[in-house]
Formats: C-alpha cells, sequence, structure tokens
C-alpha cells in the first residue's frame, strides 16, 4: 500500500482513476444481473441431480432459495464495509473478493447439481455483497476540494453504467440459457466479472488509497453518536425491509408468472426473464423525470421530505402487485394475458424504486456521521436482505408435503399487496413522531 497515492491530487477535472471505476462497475453489474435474471428458470428446468438426471426444483423452492440468496447478498456489505474501513482498506477488500466473485461463477459454470448452486450462490453472494459498499465509496475517495463540485456528475455516469449493464445482461443471459444451456449462461456472466476485476486492478497507480481507519473506525461505530444514529435509522429500515420482500420478486414470482402470460411484446417474442430488463431501463428515465419534473412541481404544493417519498414509494409497490394479482386472476382461470400487462407493473414499481430506493441511501447519508458514511450505507442494504430473507422464509412454509402451496395462484401476490399497503399506511402515520432532525433530512 505504500507505493499507493493515499490522497487525492489537487485537480480540477475527473481524478484519473475515474473510468476505471466505472468501467469496473458495469462489467460487475452486467455480471450479477445476468446471473441472478435467469437463476429461478435455472432452478425449476436446468437443475440437474448427482446422478446426471434431471431433478428441478418446484417454483415455491425455487422462489425461497432465490431470495435466501439476494438475502445473503444483502448482508455481506456489513462485512465487506467492516473488512475495508476497518483493516484492508477499499481497494485490497475489492479485488480479494472480486476474486472469490469470479469464482463462485466458475462454479455455477461448472456443475448445474444443488452443490454447484450452493457453493457458487455462497461464493459470489460473500463478493457481490463484500465490495458493493467499497465500489461506491472509494468514488468520493477520488475527489479533493477543487474537483469535489464533480462528483455529483460522476454519481450520474456511475448510475447510468451500473443500469447500462444491468440491462445488456438481463436482455442476453436469457437468451443464452435458451440457445446454449446453463453452462454458457454463467460462464459469459463469469468472464465479466473477470474482466471488470482486471479493470479494476489496471487503474491501481491512478487511485486514490485511503487507509483504513482501524480501531478509530470500531471506536466511531460503538460510540454514543454511531449507535444513536443506526438505532433511528433501524426504525426506518425495518419499513423499507417490507418494500424489498416485494420488489426483488421481479426476479422469482413475476418471472415465474411470465411464463404463464403471451410472451408477445409489441409484436416481438419475449423470454419470461427477459422483462426484467424493463427495471434497469426505466431507471434510467425515471430518475431524471422525477428529480427534475415531478418532485420540483410537487414541493411547490406540499413540503415533500424523505419519509413521505419513501411512503408514496411504498403505497406505489402496494398497487403493483395490486396489478400481479389480478394478471393472475386471468391465469388461474385459464388466460393468457399478456406480457405488457408486466411492463405497467414495471412501471409502477420502478417509480415506486425511484422514491424508496434513492432516496433512503440519500438519506442514510444524510444522517451519517462523516467517519461512518460507508458502513450506514451499507446498514442500509440490510433492509435489502431482510425483505428477501422474510420473502424466502414466506416461501418455504407455504408449501405442502404433496407439492401444492398454501397461497396458490393469485393469493400468493395479494398477500403481498396486502402486507405492502398496510406497511405503507402505518409508515405514514409513524413518521411524524419521527425525530425532526431526521424528518427534515431530505
Amino acid at each position: 500500500m505504500t507505493s499507493y497515492r493515499t490522497e487525492p491530487l489537487p485537480l480540477k477535472g475527473l481524478p484519473p482513476g475515474i473510468p476505471y471505476i466505472i468501467g469496473n462497475e458495469a462489467a460487475e453489474r452486467f455480471s450479477y444481473y445476468g446471473m441472478r435474471a435467469v437463476l429461478v428458470v435455472f432452478m425449476t428446468q436446468y437443475l440437474m441431480g448427482a446422478d446426471g438426471r434431471p431433478a428441478p426444483m418446484t417454483e415455491e423452492e425455487a422462489k425461497g432459495w432465490f431470495h435466501l440468496f439476494v438475502s445473503a447478498s444483502y448482508f455481506t456489505p456489513i462485512l465487506g464495509a467492516l473488512l475495508a474501513d476497518g483493516w484492508l482498506g477499499k481497494y485490497r477488500t475489492i479485488i480479494a473478493l472480486s476474486l472469490v466473485y469470479c469464482l463462485g461463477h466458475l462454479a455455477l459454470a461448472l456443475d448445474d447439481t444443488r452443490a454447484g448452486l450452493l457453493l457458487g450462490q455462497s461464493l459470489i453472494a460473500l463478493g457481490a455483497g463484500g465490495i458493493k459498499p467499497c465500489v461506491s465509496a472509494h468514488v468520493g475517495d477520488q475527489f479533493a476540494d477543487t474537483n469535489r463540485h464533480l462528483l455529483s456528475r460522476v454519481y450520474s455516469w456511475f448510475y447510468f453504467a451500473l443500469n447500462l449493464g444491468a440491462f445488456t445482461s438481463m436482455l442476453l443471459t436469457p437468451w443464452l440459457l435458451e440457445r446454449y444451456g446453463s453452462a454458457v449462461a454463467f460462464a459469459v456472466p463469469g468472464l465479466l466479472m473477470l474482466t471488470a476485476t482486471a479493470i479494476f486492478w489496471a487503474g491501481r497507480h491512478r487511485f486514490t488509497h485511503v487507509p483504513a481507519g482501524g480501531s478509530i473506525f470500531l471506536r466511531t461505530v460503538l460510540s454514543g453518536e454511531g449507535l444513536r444514529t443506526l438505532g433511528r435509522l433501524s426504525v426506518i429500515y425495518a419499513f423499507v425491509a417490507v418494500f424489498w420482500a416485494l420488489f426483488d420478486q421481479t426476479g422469482s414470482s413475476w418471472v415465474l408468472q411470465a411464463r404463464k402470460m403471451d410472451q408477445q411484446l409489441f409484436g416481438v417474442p419475449v423470454l419470461p426473464s427477459q422483462i426484467q430488463a424493463a427495471n434497469p431501463l426505466l431507471i434510467m428515465i425515471l430518475t431524471p423525470l422525477f428529480y427534475y419534473g415531478i418532485y420540483p412541481r410537487l414541493e411547490r404544493r406540499i413540503q415533500l421530505t424523505a419519509l413521505r417519498k419513501i411512503g408514496v414509494g411504498m403505497f406505489l409497490a402496494g398497487l403493483s402487485f395490486v396489478l400481479a394479482a389480478w394478471v393472475q386472476q386471468a391465469i388461474d382461470v385459464g388466460g393468457r394475458p399478456s406480457i405488457g400487462w408486466q411492463l405497467l407493473g414495471y412501471l409502477i414499481l420502478t417509480s415506486a424504486e425511484v422514491m424508496v430506493s434513492i432516496t433512503g441511501l440519500e438519506f442514510s447519508y444524510a444522517q451519517a456521521p462523516k467517519a461512518l458514511k460507508s458502513f450506514v450505507m451499507s446498514f442500509f442494504l440490510v433492509s435489502v436482505a431482510a425483505g428477501n430473507l422474510f420473502t424466502g422464509v414466506v416461501n418455504f412454509f407455504i408449501q405442502n408435503p404433496d407439492g401444492s402451496s398454501k397461497l396458490a395462484g393469485a393469493g400468493y401476490f395479494w398477500f403481498f399487496a396486502g402486507l405492502m399497503l398496510a406497511t405503507a399506511a402505518l409508515f405514514s402515520a409513524a413518521s411524524r413522531w419521527y425525530p425532526e432532525r431526521s424528518r427534515a433530512a431530505t
């Protein structure tokens, strides 16, 4: 580490390491979302037994395993933040866990049994989750006071690269699975992750490497201010977890529903897994629309606090599942509605994501003490883990011994829609008593 620069250069333009970080992010997100896009289809159609015979999971079992994997991927950011801020520093943590990440893809590509699935998912959850809080914080480390005004522009490019990688992979990887099988479908994201690691390593001498805080960081976490901050935010995150319990079902229950729909979108055939690409595409469209159009107009009429945005977003998430339940009711009576209805559902749910997820990250950053910015951002991701853990447990619980479900058909979607709408109402009521310092932060 001593051969690396530890202070940002006093530049007026962009830091030299930024292109390497953005290239790494685009390739890494392609890797993660491409693999995740086909997981449920792989588990229900392509999974093999140790004897070499097909051994697919039931839909409920596959949904349960999918959400346990996503949950693990969002618990491990806490570990990544502790490693980066307390011991190894961000760069070494990212490199080390990226290699673990690559091994996870290799396991999935080489072994299509449950053993390979478990090993691959475990390694990817550790790698993908562990680097998540480090990369975005590493961006901020590159800037000095002389060019800090460019930080918001770079974060917009960073976010664009993330969504571009996700959009591309969600279109390509399901096609690879359909055309060439699971080995190729998992190998290509693995090669992109290896490329992401190589890009990041190539920028090592252009980065600013901020040293780990060590014991100072740990003392700050356990200080009165640190614990009070985490305690206050935990109240918000408990509600937000329910949003994630619904949102990440776009990779599980919504994919399985799409398999039973008319898979023509504007006259073009669409694979059930490919409709997920609507989310990153809509994020790139809706985020500027909300921040430069909808929010400014609403703020002329009401005080649009962070908590109000989150509350409205939760309500919209509930409505998206009302639509999903209505579509499922048509399927349950033998209909085959257009997959275009899911596109409308994505529009509603992605609008909710802008209001809940992006606002939640901004809110968390504003509330965190300076020394705990990365850790608090990773703590926000635990709400994603908790929500997916809840959904995973629900899907295991509703399985009957004969393979049927206690929440079959539309009843499954009505359950989550009701849960989300009730949570939104309770959150809106409870937020009135939230401490004024936090309520004012937007």
